[in-house]
């Protein structure tokens, strides 16, 4: 079955959602692994932590790949790879460092998924203004981990936590076969014959220097990385947080914390399209620079608010995560279109191994705050944790102001 080039953008993002509902599956089942493995803070978040490791091992490599083979080729193995890390967790997974491999292998499947699917869409949409399809793919990712927190909670409350990675492993080969089937190859492939795998396609430096000496496409690249770190670390940490949040108050929300995560952060799909709409007018760069400033705001008052009426922890929770979506896709997009087209690959690459990068970094820094500062039981710690996530977008904003990106080209 072949579609015609408008519906390429629809079936990614359907195969994209597909491929993220592992996404969330450790978040959900964070608590309950920790107290059957009897595991630390510290040790939760790098269980976390070792996804985004597994994504950027493979990330260069399925990125800068997307240069010179059809995008579509890498998807395919990121798929299947994504299919076997979950499994693996299901199936195998007994120990701390067992789940920390399992975690990595879906985190590289991840990457051979998530940009080259990207990178799928940039090279077959010819037609209208390509940073709205970015926009809709980046934000889709917010579709996907709110159905992966749904899907994992259902399947936790009624089969196990063995279940949630064995069934939700189902979704990244789904996604393998909506692009095998949907999607067809390039008609000019721009590799032909042996393919050969050397150390400069994991990390082309040559090209990452020349990205890097672009002060715009630098400053979306060291953004995307102090948004991710804090993205990613809500992420992991959310249910827990609602957990606690429960047991402060000795009442719970009639949404599980579970359905609660996952609903909320559908709240992030409207808010990183309207971001983007909103930056192509006022400005990527002055955008970007507000909204890192309200997510710390947002994400320091939800630390607070534990032990208040669940309805403001709510408002709080989804003020925080509209604020870290909003810039998502002006960020990704800004890279996109400020990249050379010789090396524009490889600066995708960059972003997403760096991007990732702050999300490998995220959940261990913020499990570590835990422990040093009491526990997951403390208040204080909490807040403690929350601000170790939000602050790294701030001293982004303070370092790139000072900088003078604020005066590149913003309206792109």
């Amino acid at each position: 079955m072949r579609f015609q080039s408008t519906s390429y953008t629809p079936l990614m993002l359907l195969a994209q959602t597909c491929a993220l509902l592992g996404f969330a599956c450790y978040a959900v089942v964070l608590t309950p692994l920790q107290d059957e493995w009897h595991l630390s803070n510290l040790q939760s978040g790098l269980i976390a932590s070792a996804f985004f490791f597994g994504y950027m091992l493979a990330v260069p490599l399925a990125t800068a790949l997307t240069d010179r083979i059809d995008a579509r080729k890498v998807y395919l193995v990121g798929g299947i790879s994504a299919s076997c890390g979950l499994l693996g967790m299901g199936l195998f997974a007994d120990s701390f460092v067992s789940a920390l491999f399992f975690m990595a292998i879906n985190g590289a499947g991840l990457a051979g998924t998530y940009m080259p699917g990207l990178k799928i869409l940039s090279d077959r949409v010819k037609t209208g203004e390509l940073t709205r399809h970015i926009a809709f793919y980046t934000a889709f990712f917010g579709i996907g981990t709110g159905f992966s927190y749904l899907c994992s909670g259902w399947i936790l409350d009624f089969f196990g936590w063995r279940y949630v990675f064995g069934i939700i492993a189902l979704g990244p080969l789904a996604a393998f076969f909506i692009v095998f089937l949907c999607i067809p190859a390039l008609e000019h492939d721009k590799w032909k014959g042996r393919l050969r795998i050397r150390l400069h396609d994991l990390f082309p430096v040559d090209k990452w220097k020349l990205v890097l000496q672009d002060k715009t496409a630098s400053g979306f690249i060291f953004g995307y990385t102090a948004h991710t770190l804090e993205l990613f670390a809500s992420r992991s940490w959310i249910v827990a947080f609602f957990g606690f949040c429960a047991l402060v108050s000795d009442t719970e929300f009639w949404l599980t914390a579970t359905a609660l995560a996952g609903i909320i952060n559908f709240f992030g799909v409207p808010s990183s399209i309207l971001g983007n709409e909103i930056a192509l007018r006022v400005g990527r760069q002055n955008w970007i620079c507000f909204v890192m400033l309200a997510s710390a705001v947002f994400g320091i008052a939800l630390a607070f608010s534990t032990g208040q009426s669940w309805w403001l922890i709510i408002a709080l929770a989804i003020g925080h995560t509209i604020f870290i979506m909003a810039d998502s896709a002006t960020l990704t997009a800004g890279l996109v279109i400020t990249a050379q087209e010789n090396i524009k690959g490889a600066a995708m690459g960059l972003h997403s191994l760096m991007g990732f990068g702050g999300g490998l970094l995220g959940p261990a820094i913020f499990g570590y705050v835990l422990d040093i500062s009491g526990s997951r039981s403390s208040q204080f710690s909490w807040i403690c944790a929350y601000i170790a996530m939000v602050m790294w977008g701030v001293l982004f904003v303070i370092y790139e102001r000072r900088s003078g990106w604020m005066r590149g080209v913003s309206k792109t």
